[in-house]
């Protein structure tokens, strides 16, 4: 009876004994765990998020593409093949616009003769129309190219290309035309810039973390930014990324004055980003968020300003030319930029006139000019913090 008891008192202290070491593994795997998830929530203090806000075609994505060029590790072979089927369809996409539009204004403009296709060159544009409909896209070869450069350089597209504003004619259309050949080559890997001018519309959230200053984070702040789609249908998706941002990078490209939207023909794009600006300003949780305004595709605006008179857009109407070259494009963009800074003082209530306002002047295919303006939005931001913290 003794030995039986002895026996199971053996048993049970041996039990215990490897409960004991389980018990203390597990509890040293939580602890680690939750000492991990502290390391990981002090890390995220220190992340400063900025959210990219603008129109459909205001040049958001490019300032995306930019920010991973310049601040990470840019795009990788397999990344930059992934872009031969966007730029490809792009390109497709674009001459069936410009071939439709040219027969629309055969029929209907007061001028149309100039506007007329010889036989030939239609039998091309019906092909390249029907290919352009498709929802899947062949790869483009050298026989295409050939075909569509014909069609490019025919002087009725060419007239109808000038009235681009009117068809939704994409901003990458010259740079693609011109490099066909090298776009078609059977061995063709995208550059940095081909992809920089490759369209896509951004749908849902993406995002990407950086420090303009560098990956050591006592140099300067790290940012994660994140950017959205900006037609009307992606915009309910905005909302829930409204809390807890440092900073709204608004985009507003201002060569669109006489253009209208891609999903309502009726309504201009300036005063569709007026109205959209207005909107985001009055949000209630970007009480105390700064707010910096990127007045993009200044390179199409300073070329298209002299052509185009700025009263064409409603928003513009009292603008009164005043010179010509580059005296009258620095008067016509002096006064875009006081329009946005009366907009943002009447959208913005008295307890909110504190907050950090700058106004940058952008081109997203300018590599210099982005990686400039994203080192001089990292130092407000940081003359704010320490203003905040009281050592400014």
């Amino acid at each position: 009876m003794l030995i039986t008891v002895l026996e199971n008192m053996g048993l049970l202290c041996s039990k215990n004994r490897r409960y004991t070491e389980a018990d203390a593994e597990e509890n040293a795997q939580a602890a680690e765990i939750d000492r991990r998830i502290e390391q990981e929530r002090k890390a995220e203090k220190h992340i400063q998020k900025l959210l990219l806000l603008g129109a459909g075609e205001s040049g958001k994505s490019t300032i995306f593409k930019q920010i991973k060029l310049l601040f990470q590790t840019g795009f990788d072979e397999d990344e930059l093949k992934s872009y031969i089927s966007v730029i490809h369809a792009n390109i497709y996409q674009t001459i069936k616009i410009l071939y439709d539009g040219s027969k629309e204004f055969a029929q209907n403009d007061t001028d149309s003769s100039k506007y007329v296709l010889s036989n030939e060159i239609k039998v091309i544009g019906e092909k390249l129309s029907e290919i352009g409909s498709r929802l899947d896209y062949p790869r483009l070869n050298r026989e295409l190219a050939q075909e569509i450069e014909t069609l490019w350089k025919d002087s009725a597209i060419q007239e109808t290309y000038a009235r681009g504003n009117e068809l939704q004619v994409p901003d990458c259309t010259h740079y693609f035309m011109e490099n066909l050949q090298r776009l078609s080559d059977a061995n063709y890997i995208p550059t940095k810039e081909d992809v920089l001018y490759a369209r896509v519309r951004t749908t849902g959230v993406v995002e990407i973390q950086f420090s303009p200053v560098g990956e050591n984070k006592k140099s300067g702040e790290v940012y994660r930014l994140f950017d959205v789609g900006g037609q009307r249908n992606e915009r309910r998706k905005w909302i829930h990324l409204f809390e807890g941002v440092t900073a709204v990078i608004f985009c507003a490209a201002i060569s669109e004055y006489d253009q209208t939207l891609f999903e309502d023909e009726q309504k201009n794009r300036m005063v569709e980003t007026k109205e959209l600006f207005d909107w985001v300003l009055k949000q209630p949780c970007f009480e105390k968020t700064s707010f910096m305004l990127f007045l993009n595709k200044f390179d199409i605006f300073e070329n298209k300003v002299l052509k185009v008179p700025l009263n064409v857009c409603e928003w513009f109407k009292d603008y009164q030319p005043v010179s010509t070259g580059k005296q009258e494009i620095e008067h016509a963009y002096e006064f875009v930029k006081k329009k946005f800074e009366e907009l943002y003082f009447q959208s913005t209530a008295p307890d909110r006139v504190d907050r950090v306002f700058k106004i940058y002047r952008t081109t997203a295919l300018d590599q210099k000019l982005v990686k400039k303006t994203f080192k001089l939005v990292d130092e407000s931001l940081r003359r704010r913090n320490l203003f905040e913290a009281g050592l400014l």
